[in-house]
Formats: C-alpha cells, structure tokens, sequence
C-alpha cells in the first residue's frame, strides 16, 4: 500500500544523507591529500629551522572547508538542475578529484634548502 503524498525513488532524507557523505568524503579526501605536502612546514625540515605551524591555523580549515564545500555545492546545483542523484554523484565526485589534482599540483608549501652553500 502505497501513502499518499509520497513518491517512490530517492526520499529528502536519502538526499540528506548524500549530501552529508560527499560533504565528508571531499573533505577526507582533500586533508590526506594535504597532508603530506604541509608535513614540512610542521616538522621544519633541518634541525626545526623552518617550522611554520600557520599552516595548522590557517590552511588546515580553509583546505578542509573547501574539500568539503565544493563537492556539496556542485552536487545540489547538478541534482537541482537534473533531478538524477547518480549523475550528481558522479558530477560530485569528479569535481572532488578535480579539486585534489588542483590542490596538489598548486599548493606548495615554503621549502628552503637543506644547506645553503
């Protein structure tokens, strides 16, 4: 028996959840990808001369909010306009590598040599 009012398919709270999920794994994915390019600026290379822990205050959040922001925001605008939650999955997920390559191939952390001759 069938309720009224209700639709079968994709309920708001599977929609919810989703949303949550891409939120979390784009957010997951971007710090690990992160992290080991700010592991110098934490450990400060030779002796601890150049440790810079802003990297901690400052791009820790901005690189946690944005891996999980991105993903989200491209995933409702492609649900909103398709009204398919596989594509917008897939559109989620691609924008979240897309992301990470970007984040990795530019974000490079302060790096002076070793031993300056």
């Amino acid at each position: 028996m069938r309720r009224r009012g209700v639709r079968p398919g994709v309920t708001e709270a599977t929609k919810g959840l989703t949303g949550l999920l891409v939120a979390v794994l784009g957010s997951a994915s971007a710090l690990l990808a992160w992290a080991p390019l700010a592991r110098v600026n934490v450990e400060g290379g030779f002796e601890g001369q150049r440790r810079d822990l802003s990297v901690l205050y400052v791009d820790l959040p901005l690189v946690a909010a944005g891996g999980a922001l991105v993903p989200l925001a491209f995933w409702l605008l492609t649900l909103r306009g398709s009204r398919r939650p596989g594509l917008a999955a897939l559109v989620a997920v691609a924008v979240a590598a897309l992301g990470v390559w970007a984040l990795t191939s530019w974000w490079a952390p302060h790096q002076v040599p070793e031993f300056a001759g």
